[in-house]
């Protein structure tokens, strides 16, 4: 598993240190002698949560790999290059990976303009995942902390990069293993299976009174409409400039 760690971590973070480099060729980036999926497969057959995993469109993964600039040995590269994605618990938490039907949004995609200006470009930290209350999970690269390669949790409740203190692998773990009632305990809402059937992939539950408020505390008394993730985003990053969490921006 370390040896795993420092090859994501370098992969995607030799970039922040050094700037724009060359692009590897997908022919670099896919390993056919020791492939991640193999480990990443295994630890989905044995959840405890439930897992589906998106179809993958061959040519749209190949991009997607190829503008991320991981290697399939990595359990990210893997998941970019065999997965259109995973949704978990139902579609509750989705993992991105080269997109798909129910989850349209890639890896490298979602991320131009977010985690890194371009293509090739530093990458300061990367949106992984998301979960349908419009929490979001960051893979820090440097510009959350000293921590690199660490995972955060920006949630609707209180707008704080959150450290979990869960490296890529330790997250994929999370996701398929840990219980999930107790993580998002006070934050599922009576009938939200049934709601969340009719919620697209590419969308958010959004709260009002907002989460983060003094009013809106109990999720049960608050309304819920769905909003594209692209929207919520930016307001989450938008209020937190507003509260001063983002001065130095």
């Amino acid at each position: 598993m370390t040896k795993i760690l420092a090859i994501i971590i370098f992969s995607l973070f030799s970039l922040t240190t050094y700037g724009q480099t060359k692009m590897r060729s997908i022919d670099e980036l896919i390993n056919n002698t020791d492939p991640g999926w193999q480990l990443v497969k295994g630890w989905i057959d044995s959840a405890k949560n439930k897992v589906e995993i998106l179809p993958v469109d061959t040519s749209k993964a190949k991009d997607a790999l190829y503008k991320i600039q991981v290697t399939t040995r990595s359990p990210m590269g893997a998941i970019v290059y065999m997965t259109g994605g995973l949704l978990v618990d139902n579609g509750w938490i989705r993992i991105l990976g080269s997109g798909s039907d129910k989850l349209r949004r890639s890896l490298p995609e979602w991320n131009k303009g977010k985690g890194f200006k371009d293509f090739g470009h530093p990458t300061p930290y990367l949106l992984i995942a998301d979960d349908a209350m419009g929490g979001f999970f960051i893979l820090n690269g440097g510009g959350l902390g000293n921590d690199l390669g660490k995972v955060y949790y920006l949630g609707p409740d209180n707008l704080e990069y959150e450290p979990l203190d869960l490296s890529y692998t330790d997250f994929l773990n999370f996701c398929f293993n840990n219980n999930l009632d107790k993580f998002y305990e006070g934050y599922r809402w009576a009938n939200w299976k049934l709601d969340l059937l009719k919620l697209e992939g590419d969308k958010v539950f959004s709260f009002f009174p907002y989460l983060w408020s003094e009013q809106g505390k109990d999720i049960n008394k608050v309304s819920r409409k769905e909003v594209p993730i692209e929207e919520h985003y930016k307001l989450t990053l938008e209020f937190r400039k507003q509260l001063g969490l983002d001065l130095e921006k």
